[in-house]
């Protein structure tokens, strides 16, 4: 089978940054932006994992045109940084490689996040990282506790709030499944919606009457504890109440 060809130098070089010449101009309100912050405390904590890339350099002038990779030169110089290893491209067009790449949907960072920690990356040290509290971080961990597996299906590919978990942990799975349905179908999968949905499927629920001994639980979306009977004083039955949440 025929290898394709690479588009650029496989072995990164280091140049200086007073050797790069940017192709464009850092957006406004770059250094105060969340996702810059993130950056830098992420080139601080683990080091730049992607070079840049850049053009052969003018045999005027031997600047190199910075053809990817702005935000992050400039992340480097933010932490005190004089050059930064580079990939040059064989050819001279401004390609941007991260345009062609899918961004990781919010179930897949969690993937990674848990995959992180099981290898001993302390959930400190991805807060530091990622730029996110520690109260962000503990969510992203335990993202999917307590959803069912189809819901988690319907959702792999969809960017959302962790904050969503919380509330369709509160639903059956059953409920959970019908909600996330809606919320894909309309491409509204937002925490607002999804506690629409919960109070929704309190209010709709029917008045049940009282049951026969030995009749099984309401038909209920809602998750809520389950007692269990069990003798009491003097041989009276007694109720054991034990919850069976999935918090």
């Amino acid at each position: 089978m025929k290898q394709m060809p690479l588009g650029f130098i496989p072995e990164p070089v280091v140049i200086a940054f007073d050797k790069l010449l940017p192709s464009r101009k850092a957006p406004d309100g770059l250094p105060i932006s969340r996702k810059f912050k993130q950056i830098v405390s992420s080139i601080d904590a683990i080091g730049l994992i992607e070079p840049l890339t850049i053009a052969k350099a003018d045999k005027v002038s031997g600047m190199h045109l910075l053809l990817d990779g702005h935000i992050r030169m400039y992340a480097l110089q933010e932490l005190g940084f004089t050059d930064a290893p580079c990939l040059i491209a064989k050819d001279d067009e401004s390609y941007t490689y991260n345009n062609r790449i899918n961004r990781l949907s919010t179930i897949q960072e969690h993937f990674m996040i848990r995959r992180a920690v099981d290898r001993g990356v302390t959930p400190t040290r991805l807060s530091k990282s990622l730029e996110l509290d520690i109260e962000h971080i503990t969510k992203k961990i335990n993202l999917l506790d307590g959803i069912c597996s189809e819901a988690v299906r319907l959702l792999k590919d969809k960017h959302f709030s962790a904050n969503l978990s919380p509330v369709l942990r509160k639903l059956k799975p059953t409920r959970q499944v019908e909600c996330v349905e809606l919320m894909v179908a309309t491409n509204n999968i937002t925490v607002a919606y999804a506690q629409a949905l919960l109070a929704a499927t309190v209010v709709c629920q029917p008045h049940h009457h009282a049951r026969p001994v030995g009749t099984g639980p309401s038909d209920t979306g809602i998750q809520t504890p389950r007692c269990q009977e069990g003798p009491g004083a003097h041989g009276a039955p007694g109720i054991a109440k034990g919850p069976d949440l999935h918090l």
